[in-house]
């Protein structure tokens, strides 16, 4: 089992010394350390500290070598949306987690203030395969889509329409950020559909 005490912890922005400082009872940033390095044993005990003290369920703190895991794929900035070079795990909020589909979601950080999301924001996107287009791309008009698009990159935006094609599918999207022109997407393998927001307080 692998340790992601770390990895949440840094996604939470908390130090060793504030996590430590959260548990209850409070520890110390070398114990915090220990746990997340497996120098320490990582006892059930320590599990429901750590997981209350950071706001996640315990389990979250584990998880197999072989599980598919949520990804942030990309990010969102004022000029366009980009594609990560090396995707790195979202930390994934409880609601999610019990919906016992992770391997579906894919995630976009949102680096600068466009139309209704805020820098930090984390916009969890349910991935729907095109191939099959009565399951869900109908009900996905009007609703904010992440496309991909050839050469690695993406699309963002608001879908507008999606007519079936030659190839499967056309959509048309109309990018979140303002000034730019509706995108046409003919054929993508898959589209995702924008499913919670996660704003950071």
């Amino acid at each position: 089992m692998i340790n992601r005490i770390r990895e949440i912890r840094r996604a939470r922005s908390l130090t060793l010394a504030e996590l430590a400082a959260r548990c209850d009872p409070p520890t110390t940033a070398q114990t915090i350390g220990r746990l997340e390095t497996g120098t320490r044993n990582l006892s059930l005990k320590w599990m429901d500290r750590i997981g209350a003290a950071l706001g996640v369920d315990p389990e979250q703190l584990v998880r197999s070598d072989k599980a598919e895991r949520p990804r942030v794929i990309a990010e969102l900035g004022l000029s366009d949306i980009e594609a990560l070079p090396v995707p790195r795990e979202a930390v994934m909020p409880h609601e999610i987690a019990s919906m016992g589909e992770e391997a579906s979601f894919l995630v976009i950080e949102v680096l600068a203030a466009i139309s209704e999301y805020r820098s930090g924001d984390l916009v969890w996107l349910r991935r729907i395969e095109t191939a099959e287009p009565d399951q869900g791309i109908k009900a996905a008009i009007n609703r904010d889509c992440l496309v991909p698009r050839p050469g690695g990159r993406f699309a963002f935006g608001r879908l507008i329409d999606a007519v079936p094609s030659e190839n499967g599918v056309r959509i048309g999207l109309l990018p979140a950020q303002s000034g730019l022109k509706q995108q046409i997407i003919d054929s993508p393998p898959w589209i995702a559909v924008s499913a919670m927001l996660v704003r950071p307080l």
